[in-house]
């Protein structure tokens, strides 16, 4: 197992602390990509600036050794307001940390610096810092600006803190580990009028409500009941209309999520032909919109072994789920995992009073007792795959 020097462990309770006192969100995390480029220079790291507008990449080389790794960082915070009262709660009104991202680069940033002092590998890793993963878009945007092209990574792979799960413990498996997001609206056109003579116009209420049971089918009827898991919920209703007139219009939004890709093509293809259907027999109108915001978050089967077999070393096998069920939330991790092997995993972050509270919460925050069990990993990965 990994031994830290007890100076490193202070080090990365002032870093995360550091952060969480300091949220940025979106793109807009120039502080704290400034903060963890000091701190990589300072170790000797190489580091590449601005990649996917404020994304960074780390390299650490050591030997002759071909062979390399990607392990990424999430940076952004999200625009809640901190009630929490310890001394490093946000200082940033309406901003904080509310997912863990400030714990996920302080870990990378402890395996870098261990790592840098002790370059017992052969090969070389790239540490990447990605901003905006909450709106799903930081991670296309660095791929989009070349971070594959630009950079030899054989492999990515990627972490992320979750209450509920014992402290230290880790969570994953080959195969789909999270599902996609996506959303649709559906905008339906009918022909208003006086509620006391709705057979003049054509009802865009009745039409809308057809589709909601409609979309229900997708699921249980266009699926397998076996081996694809979804999930399509109408949220939202919206209408033009008052106590006694027909509206003209019917607005519909709501949430999808699914596992696969090829689940993703089924449902958006399947909502618009029920949309479509309803429509024409009812004389009515449509339009139809589908965004896919995060895609399924999908292992690669070798990539998953290695990091089972770099989990169950640093933090013990008795700690280590290999095969846990999925998870219906998302990640845009998923979409460096489109273009390279790799695997996310789910770190422990505590249970009830310590570490238990859900992400997103404005009570949350991240457990700094596991910032030696994430860097452990890390640091174990990298040796294993770079021998």
């Amino acid at each position: 197992m990994i031994k830290f020097e007890p100076g490193l462990i202070a080090e990365m309770t002032e870093w995360r602390r550091h952060l969480h006192r300091f949220p940025e969100c979106g793109f807009d995390v120039h502080q704290t990509a400034d903060f963890i480029a000091e701190k990589l220079v300072s170790w000797g790291l190489e580091v590449v600036r601005n990649i996917g507008q404020t994304g960074l990449v780390g390299i650490l080389k050591n030997g002759d050794g071909k062979a390399s790794i990607g392990l990424r960082a999430d940076m952004d915070a999200l625009h809640i307001e901190e009630q929490n009262t310890f001394e490093h709660c946000s200082r940033h009104q309406g901003r904080m940390h509310a997912c863990g991202h400030d714990g996920h680069s302080a870990m990378l940033l402890g395996a870098a610096c261990h790592l840098a002092r002790h370059r017992n590998f052969n090969g070389t890793v790239y540490f990447i810092f990605q901003p905006d993963e909450e709106h799903g878009c930081g991670a296309q945007a660095m791929i989009d600006d070349g971070l594959f092209e630009r950079f030899d990574i054989d492999a990515v792979y990627g972490m992320h803190n979750l209450p509920g799960l014992p402290a230290g413990h880790l969570a994953v498996r080959p195969g789909s580990l999270m599902a996609s997001e996506s959303s649709f609206e559906i905008r339906i056109h009918g022909v208003g009028g006086h509620a006391a003579m709705p057979h003049t116009g054509v009802d865009p209420i009745v039409v809308g409500s057809q589709v909601i049971l409609g979309l229900q089918t997708i699921v249980s009827r266009n699926l397998s009941a076996i081996h694809e898991t979804a999930v399509v919920s109408a949220t939202e209703f919206i209408t033009d209309g008052t106590v006694n007139v027909i509206p003209s219009t019917v607005t519909i939004k709501g949430d999808c999520r699914c596992f696969t890709e090829a689940s993703l093509t089924r449902i958006e293809s399947r909502m618009e032909q029920i949309v479509a259907g309803i429509c024409q027999a009812a004389g009515a109108r449509y339009e139809f919109e589908f965004t896919n915001s995060f895609y399924p978050t999908v292992n690669s089967a070798d990539e998953t072994r290695y990091a089972i077999e770099a989990a169950e070393q640093a933090l013990g096998a008795e700690r280590v789920n290999p095969s846990c069920d999925p998870f219906t939330i998302s990640e845009d991790f998923s979409s460096m995992l489109r273009v390279k092997p790799g695997c996310y995993a789910l770190l422990g972050n505590g249970t009830e009073s310590v570490g238990g509270c859900a992400l997103h919460n404005p009570k949350y925050d991240f457990n700094d007792d596991i910032l030696q069990s994430g860097a452990a990993y890390w640091v174990t990965l990298v040796q294993n795959r770079l021998q």
